[in-house]
């Protein structure tokens, strides 16, 4: 399981990992297994723990006071999910994150990060270039929902994450782009008769 966070972040980073980072990052990181439709992470609870999905697949969502689902977030292998906010100043999520498939996770705590992070340079490289991806990720995301037609999102979705198409089913789909089911339907047929 470790093996593949070294391979993650040596891609990443672009450096190799020296044995002894590897070490540490070993003792720090906790696998987790969750079995389908098990919560990683319940509305109103801290998020004591980042994940690092090696196998399944999980979404973070709110439901709002008429009980509809509002997906942020979907992870699969080789992605982290956890409630950033919640986890940095452990304050209640607003958010659930379960998982959609069976799942093997690496877990660590926020302390546990900050201390790796002192002690590796090329975690400290990772988790850098992580936040920028993360925040330049945000901002596309910020800007399609507020610029883009529906057919325009799910266009773009098709371009950056075509897996998520194949992996969550449609209405997960139709809540992460923010349409109903039955307008991400239309959308589908007219991009197939295209």
């Amino acid at each position: 399981m470790h093996d593949q966070l070294r391979k993650y972040i040596e891609t990443v980073s672009e450096t190799s990992l020296p044995e002894a980072e590897f070490e540490l990052l070993k003792k720090v990181f906790t696998p987790k297994k969750l079995r389908r439709r098990q919560y990683f992470l319940q509305e109103g609870e801290v998020c004591r723990y980042m994940a690092f999905i090696i196998r399944g697949a999980m979404r973070q969502y709110s439901i709002d006071n008429k009980g509809g689902e509002h997906i942020l977030r979907f992870g699969i292998e080789n992605w982290w999910m956890g409630d950033r906010e919640s986890y940095t100043m452990l304050t209640p999520s607003r958010y659930n994150i379960d998982a959609l498939e069976d799942s093997e996770l690496l877990l660590v705590t926020n302390a546990q990060m900050q201390e790796l992070i002192m002690a590796s340079p090329t975690v400290a490289r990772t988790v850098r270039i992580m936040d920028e991806r993360s925040q330049i990720a945000s901002q596309k995301r910020i800007h399609a929902s507020i610029s883009y037609t529906a057919e325009e999102r799910y266009l773009d979705l098709q371009k950056t994450n075509p897996v998520f198409l194949q992996r969550f089913p449609q209405n997960m789909i139709a809540s992460y782009l923010g349409v109903s089911p039955e307008t991400l339907s239309r959308i589908r047929k007219q991009a197939l008769s295209k």
